[in-house]
């Protein structure tokens, strides 16, 4: 007797950790039941993917989606809407927010707004600070937290811990993998008057590579005098990654798209547009952070998306707020870098899917295996496009990639087992749900 599914994708070069082949993917109660051929199956809903690859769900586990406090500039509904357009299945959304995410009541008022609401699948950050820092091992646990995240350099929002012994209370107690904005304070209270009014060119002047190098090497040094895993979020220097090759047993890195892409010539064109905390750098730093990548130094990618207003970004450096949109270009921009030989499709599955799964211990996600949620990305290596401010889903309606021309495209989103994006639209309600994490469930 033939099986019966609720979703079968047919016919699609299915790309995973065993490699890529064409296959069958049948989907039951949200969940992959059977991978192979399904021609003599049956389905409720049958997705044709021939000429087109799926992948696992990708996993953006850096955004920052401004609810609540800041929804002028994009709210969970918006930024969760412009992650599916971009085919990101997950996002891990930050604690800069306003309240702070930094207790357990502010997390599950976060939980509360996401679920049902957010488009895509979710988890949130928890900021560290001096204050909980003797409460961060239950607060990581708790339902919907994607771990601890602490900020060692001033940026977007009032979370600092800038000093070792600060780092080191907040670290004593972690279990899972905190995660860190590694920039030193001191240096960059010291250099402000790098700053130059008016031209952003000078940002990376102020947040040198050595304010980047130092606060790496100090973090580094501070997890390994408290045993203390760290994940140290979007590396811009060439530096930091011949570094942490040296660290790779207690340090995970993530590279972003824009760092990958940009480089400080791009300033005279986009200015502020292009205006990041750690800043966009000279051309060998990001030439340094592809070496992360060929090399295998780089664990996961994550688009840092950080929306502000076009008015806010048009105000005068350094007036103007650090940074940009990202969670749906991430895709397109690293399928275009794929086709460019810079990396391989499954070098791209493994930092975008299985990386997150195999750092943060998500659980049932970040694989296409039998068990695991039916979160895909299904995507058109062939297809050319090019990206506009039109396109976007972000409430703040801009991309610093306006006009740029890509091969590789998002065509599909499936979130467990629906189909929430095809072609541009979205073809499901919203019905977000907190991610689960394996280290989270453990007794």
């Amino acid at each position: 007797m033939a099986k019966t599914y609720d979703l079968i994708l047919t016919g699609g070069l299915v790309v995973n950790h065993d490699g890529e082949g064409l296959r069958d993917i049948g989907v039951s109660g949200g969940r992959i039941a059977a991978i192979g051929d399904l021609s003599q199956a049956s389905a409720g809903e049958t997705i044709d993917c021939r000429g087109l690859h799926i992948l696992p769900g990708v996993v953006d586990s850096q955004v920052h989606f401004r609810e609540p406090g800041l929804e002028h500039k994009e709210d969970l509904e918006t930024g969760s809407r412009a992650a599916v357009l971009g085919g990101v299945t997950a996002v891990f959304e930050m604690p800069n927010t306003n309240p702070l995410t930094t207790s357990e009541a502010t997390l599950a008022d976060k939980v509360r707004r996401g679920s049902g609401r957010m488009h895509c699948d979710f988890a949130f950050w928890v900021g560290g600070t001096r204050d909980n820092a003797g409460d961060v091992g239950e607060l990581e646990r708790l339902p919907g937290a994607a771990g601890i995240k602490v900020f060692m350099g001033s940026s977007t929002g009032d979370l600092l811990v800038e000093d070792d012994e600060g780092v080191a209370s907040i670290l004593r107690n972690t279990r899972r993998r905190a995660a860190f904005h590694s920039e030193d304070e001191f240096r960059l209270r010291e250099r402000l008057g790098e700053r130059i009014e008016g031209e952003p060119s000078s940002h990376p002047v102020w947040r040198d590579e050595i304010a980047a190098l130092r606060c790496t090497e100090r973090l580094v040094r501070v997890a390994r005098s408290v045993r203390a895993r760290i994940h140290v979020l979007h590396i811009s220097t060439a530096e930091e990654i011949l570094f942490l090759e040296q660290h790779k047993d207690v340090a995970t890195c993530e590279a972003t798209p824009h760092h990958l892409t940009l480089s400080a010539d791009d300033y005279a064109r986009l200015g502020t547009l292009i205006q990041m905390n750690p800043p966009v750098r000279a051309a060998r730093h990001r030439d340094g952070v592809w070496h992360g990548i060929g090399q295998g130094i780089v664990d996961v990618l994550g688009s840092d998306h950080a929306p502000h207003t076009l008015a806010e970004k048009a105000k005068p450096y350094p007036a103007s707020p650090s940074g940009m949109t990202g969670v749906q270009t991430l895709v397109p921009i690293m399928l275009d870098h794929v086709n460019a030989g810079r990396l391989s499709l499954q070098r791209f599955v493994d930092l975008s899917s299985h990386g997150p799964q195999r750092i943060f211990g998500m659980a049932r996600k970040g694989r296409i295996a039998a068990g695991y949620d039916a979160d895909f990305t299904i995507v058109d290596m062939k297809r050319r496009e090019t990206i506009t401010n039109a396109q976007a889903g972000s409430k703040a309606g801009w991309t610093p990639y306006d006009g740029k021309q890509v091969t590789g495209w998002p065509v599909g989103t499936v979130i467990r087992g629906r189909r929430v994006m095809w072609d541009g639209e979205i073809t499901t309600p919203s019905q977000g749900r907190a991610v689960e994490f394996s280290e989270a469930l453990a007794v």
